[in-house]
């Protein structure tokens, strides 16, 4: 299997080049740490919407940031290669910071798209994308999937409890 994950400066440069080729890019962000149905649903849908889709994807310091010491789960490495064994996905990028929005700001995607959990106006990256004649876009989700809710469970199921952080 091929990694696709690439470099801020080589998704700069194959954003530039699939819009000089004509297509049509989206652009999502997430942690993936346990990916599962939810996910898959979400980035085919998201690649549904154009020609290309790339993933902004958090590092490691960045999910701990978020989420607390006791994730990511899985290494950032191992996500960008779960997400790379996905069709739907084109491209896989990290990024350090708490938000992607210096990287969506970067890239300039024609779609910005994200969960219906988040209400477009705090998107990160949505004000620069619509800005430069983009769309923000907001997507379905389907029902009580997320890692947090995976974890929770495996915990449950043996008897621990901790605070996870939300997913």
């Amino acid at each position: 299997m091929k990694s696709k994950l690439i470099g801020r400066e080589e998704a700069v440069e194959q954003v530039r080049n699939w819009k000089a080729a004509g297509k049509r890019v989206v652009f999502s962000n997430g942690c993936f740490d346990i990916l599962h149905a939810g996910h898959v649903q979400y980035l085919a849908a998201a690649r549904n919407l154009g020609d290309v889709l790339i993933i902004g994807l958090n590092s490691d310091s960045s999910v701990r940031s978020i989420k607390g010491a006791l994730r990511p789960v899985c290494c950032e490495r191992d996500r960008a290669a779960v997400l790379s064994a996905l069709e739907a996905v084109d491209a896989v990028t990290l990024f350090g910071e708490d938000t992607p929005e210096i990287l969506i700001g970067t890239l300039l995607p024609d779609i910005l798209v994200k969960g219906e959990d988040w209400p477009v106006e705090r998107i990160a990256g949505a004000k620069a994308v619509l800005e430069n004649g983009g769309a923000v876009l907001t997507m379905p989700l389907l029902e009580k999937r997320s890692t947090t809710g995976i974890i929770e469970t495996i915990l449950q199921r043996y008897g621990c409890g901790t605070d996870l952080g939300k997913d």
